[in-house]
């Protein structure tokens, strides 16, 4: 029986260091992911100027695209490569996959392009057969504009002709609140046979098409970004959480390892009174 105890005290302390261990790791993640979302949240109200003014043409010419010409749609879904962070990723593939489950049961053909290793690993399995392009190393320092063009250029070259498509993204609320949110994306031949595009006469192809490029990488920029802060105040509340979590777990490791503990001692008493009264 004593070297039961025994065993068990030595199981009980290696998985109490464990666990401390965990500890330090998930405080000391939390206190950077803090440091980074501080300067997230600073850098996303100049990024959101430029992501609303590049949608307030698409609201105020009023652009929609006919419902029997809406054949093929992109979706573009905006995570990063790092996890720990809640189910922030997961939501975002969530909305992808029940986006490709309607479009595709009203007959129409879907394609998505994946920012963020996250992304990848989620849709790859079910619906690897939409995907048409997978974007990596985001995430690991704070998306900036060249990194939004990139990925446009990547979309205008992949040559993947839509007609109508959305990035849909992780819109930041609060430090505990973030919500899935999408912004349009439309294709300069939708733009330049919009109704309300007439008006403005002087707008030749060439100025429409650099234009629309523009308006492209401003809202991928902002979706970026958008998520990147979401990203960080997820980080923050998941880490603060594992912290609590390993607290109580260690509470209730120091009490079973004392009580055992105790229990050996009394043991050991009682067998040493034993022998003496024996005598």
């Amino acid at each position: 029986g004593q070297v039961r105890n025994m065993a068990t005290l030595k199981d009980i302390t290696l998985r109490l260091k464990s666990i401390k261990n965990i500890q330090k790791i998930t405080k000391s993640m939390k206190m950077v992911a803090a440091a980074k979302y501080a300067r997230a949240e600073r850098q996303l109200k100049p990024a959101r100027v430029y992501g609303t003014g590049a949608v307030a043409l698409y609201e105020k010419a009023d652009i929609k695209v006919p419902e029997e010409k809406a054949t093929k749609h992109l979706l573009v879904g905006v995570t990063s490569d790092r996890g720990l962070c809640g189910a922030i990723h997961s939501g975002v593939a969530k909305v992808i996959k029940s986006e490709i489950a309607t479009l595709t049961s009203a007959g129409k053909e879907v394609m998505v392009i994946n920012v963020g290793d996250k992304l990848r690993g989620l849709l790859h399995r079910t619906h690897g057969k939409h995907i048409i392009l997978n974007c990596k190393e985001i995430g690991r320092k704070p998306p900036s504009f060249g990194d939004a063009s990139v990925v446009a250029t990547e979309l205008l070259n992949s040559g993947y002709e839509f007609d109508q498509g959305s990035v849909i993204f992780n819109r930041f609320r609060s430090v505990i609140s973030y919500k899935t949110d999408h912004k349009p994306l439309f294709s300069t031949d939708t733009i330049a046979n919009a109704e309300s595009m007439g008006i403005y006469d002087d707008i030749d192809a060439d100025v429409l098409r650099n234009y629309q490029e523009f308006a492209l990488v401003n809202i991928i920029y902002l979706a970026m970004k958008e998520s990147s802060t979401s990203e960080q105040s997820a980080r923050m509340t998941a880490m603060d959480n594992a912290s609590k979590n390993a607290s109580d777990i260690i509470e209730k490791l120091t009490l079973t390892f004392n009580r055992t503990r105790q229990a050996v001692i009394t043991k050991e008493l009682i067998e040493i009174i034993s022998g003496a009264a024996a005598l």
